[in-house]
C-alpha cells in the first residue's frame, strides 16, 4: 500500500514565481511557502508586494503589505529585506509570466517539472519486502517528466459576504502514480490511470468552497493539511521528499473541511470529517481532520494538525479496518532576515480491525533555509525516521522497529521569475538495512536535480 500526500505546507524555496501552490498541498497548492516577514519599523524596498515565502495551509508567518514599509531602495534593502521578497541589486527578478491569467475570478496555470536522480531513494514500500519505506523519485538514472501540472481555481473571499469558489488539479508524470487515490485497491477514480509503468495521471484535487466572513468550508477531494512538504513541486524547497512525508502522513482526503481565522488572523482553526486516507469519491473510513495554528510573534509560529479515526475500510486491503491517530507539530522560526528554521515532528500509530499493529512511526525533521538574495537560496534538511510494521518484524527477526537517517543539502536558483533549478545531494543511512538503499546498503549518497517552469 502506498502511503500519503499533501500535506500541507510547504517548504518551498523563497522566490518561487507566481503563486499557485500553497502548502500540501498548498492548502490548496498555490506556489508559496511557510513564512515571510518584514520589519515594518524600517523602510524596506519591495515590502509592499511581498507574499508569504512559506505557508502551512492557510496559516503562515505574517507578511507585510503596509505601503508605509515601501520606503524605496536604500541600504536597508541589504540588511532588512523581506524574506522571500525583492532585494535591491542585480539579483532582483522581474514579475513572473502567466499563460492564462484571470477570467471572472478564475485563475488557471500550472508548471512543468523535469528531474534526474542517480539512485532510487525509496524501498519496496513500507508494506513491501523488508518493510523499507517508499518515497517519490523512484525512477532513477533517467531524465524524466515528473509533473506536468495544470490547475484552475477561484479563491473565495468572505469579507464582503457569501463567496463561492473551488479548485481542480491535474498532474501527469512519474509523480502521477504516487498522487492517485490509491487508498482503495479497486482501480476507481484515478487509481488506474497509469501509463507505461513509471508514468501516470491523477486528479489530486476536485472541490468546491464557500466562504463567509472569516470562515471557509471546502467540500470534495483535496490535499491534506498535515505536514509542510507537499506533492506539488512548487511547494517544496527540496527536489526529494522526506520519508516522514510519504509514510506517516496522508496525501489526500475526500470530505468536508472548515477553516476559521480569529484574533486578528493570529489564530487559525481547522476541523472536518473525511472518508479515510488517499481515496476518491467513495467510503474508505471515517475520520476527524483538524488542527490549530497560532502566530506568537512576527518571527515564530506553531501549527498542530491531526487525523484520527478509521483510515482504511477497503476489504481488499491487508490493512482493512486500519484505525488510529496521526499527529503533526510544526514550529517555524525566522531566525534572521534571511535565515528560517522549520522543525516538524510526526507520530502515527494504527492497528487493524483485530487490534494488531499496522503502522507505528516517528518522524523528526529539522530544516534551515538561507535566502542569499532574490535568486539564490541554500537549504539543509535533517531527518530521523523510525517505523515499525509486521513486515519489518517478519523480514528482520529480532528487530522490533527500524531507524533511518536522511541528510539533504540543496540549492534553489531562480534563472528567471518562472524558471527555478534545484540541485541537491542526499545521504541516506539505513541503519538496519531494510532495503531503502539499493543492494541493502547501509549508506548511500544520491545526487538529484530538477527544473521547474511555472506558467
Amino acid at each position: 500500500m502506498k502511503l500519503r500526500k499533501l500535506a500541507i505546507i510547504a517548504a518551498v524555496a523563497c522566490g518561487i514565481p507566481a503563486g499557485h501552490a500553497r502548502a500540501e498541498q498548498p492548502t490548496d497548492i498555490q506556489p508559496v511557502s511557510h513564512a515571510a516577514q518584514c520589519d515594518c519599523g524600517q523602510p524596506v524596498c519591495g515590502c509592499e508586494s511581498v507574499e508569504p515565502a512559506y505557508q502551512l495551509g492557510d496559516f503562515a508567518l505574517a507578511g507585510c503589505d503596509d505601503p508605509a514599509c515601501d520606503g524605496g531602495c536604500d541600504s536597508a534593502c541589504d540588511s532588512a529585506a523581506c524574506y522571500g521578497g525583492s532585494f535591491c541589486g542585480d539579483s532582483e527578478l522581474d514579475d513572473p509570466w502567466t499563460l492564462f491569467g484571470e477570467h471572472d475570478g478564475w485563475v488557471a496555470g500550472g508548471w512543468t517539472n523535469i528531474g534526474y536522480h542517480t539512485s532510487n531513494n525509496a524501498g519496496a514500500g513500507i508494506l513491501g519486502t523488508g518493510g523499507a519505506p517508499a518515497n517519490f523519485n523512484n525512477y532513477a538514472d533517467r531524465v524524466q517528466l515528473q509533473q506536468q501540472w495544470l490547475y484552475a481555481e477561484k479563491v473565495t473571499d468572505g469579507t464582503d459576504g457569501l463567496s463561492f469558489g473551488g479548485r481542480i488539479d491535474y498532474v501527469y508524470g512519474t509523480d502521477g502514480p504516487d498522487t492517485q487515490a490509491f487508498g482503495v485497491a479497486n482501480n476507481s477514480y484515478d487509481n488506474s490511470w497509469d501509463n507505461g509503468g513509471a508514468y501516470g495521471h491523477a486528479l489530486p484535487q476536485v472541490y468546491g468552497e464557500v466562504a463567509y466572513g472569516n470562515t471557509t468550508v471546502k467540500v470534495g477531494h483535496f490535499f491534506t493539511i498535515e505536514g509542510y512538504e507537499v506533492v506539488a513541486a512548487t511547494g517544496n524547497f527540496f527536489y526529494s521528499r522526506e520519508f516522514t512525508f510519504y509514510n506517516a502522513e496522508p496525501f489526500t482526503h475526500t470530505g468536508v473541511l472548515a477553516t476559521h481565522t480569529m484574533n486578528d488572523d493570529k489564530t487559525t482553526l481547522y476541523g472536518g470529517w473525511v472518508t479515510g486516507w488517499d481515496s476518491g469519491f467513495e467510503d474508505n473510513g471515517d475520520a476527524f481532520l483538524g488542527g490549530i495554528g497560532h502566530q506568537f510573534t512576527d518571527n515564530f509560529s506553531l501549527l498542530y494538525t491531526t487525523c484520527m479515526g478509521r483510515f482504511n475500510d477497503d476489504v481488499a486491503s491487508p490493512n482493512f479496518g486500519e484505525r488510529g491517530t496521526d499527529h503533526c507539530f510544526i514550529a517555524t522560526t525566522q531566525l534572521t532576515d534571511k535565515l528560517m528554521n522549520m522543525i516538524q515532528f510526526d507520530y502515527l500509530d494504527t492497528n487493524d480491525a483485530a487490534d494488531a499493529l499496522v503502522r507505528r512511526a516517528y518522524g523528526l525533521n529539522v530544516d534551515f533555509i538561507y535566502q542569499v538574495n532574490d535568486r539564490l537560496a541554500l537549504g539543509s534538511r535533517t531527518e530521523y525516521f523510525n517505523w515499525a510494521t509486521p513486515q519489518v518484524r517478519a523480514a528482520n527477526p529480532g528487530l522490533n522497529n527500524a531507524d533511518l537517517f536522511n541528510q539533504t543539502i540543496g540549492i534553489n536558483y531562480n534563472l528567471t521569475a518562472n524558471v527555478k533549478i534545484r540541485p541537491e545531494v542526499r545521504w541516506i543511512v539505513d541503519y538496519d538495512r531494510t532495503g531503502v538503499n539499493e543492494d541493502f546498503a547501509r549508506n548511500k549518497a544520491i545526487f538529484g536535480m530538477d527544473a521547474i517552469f511555472t506558467f
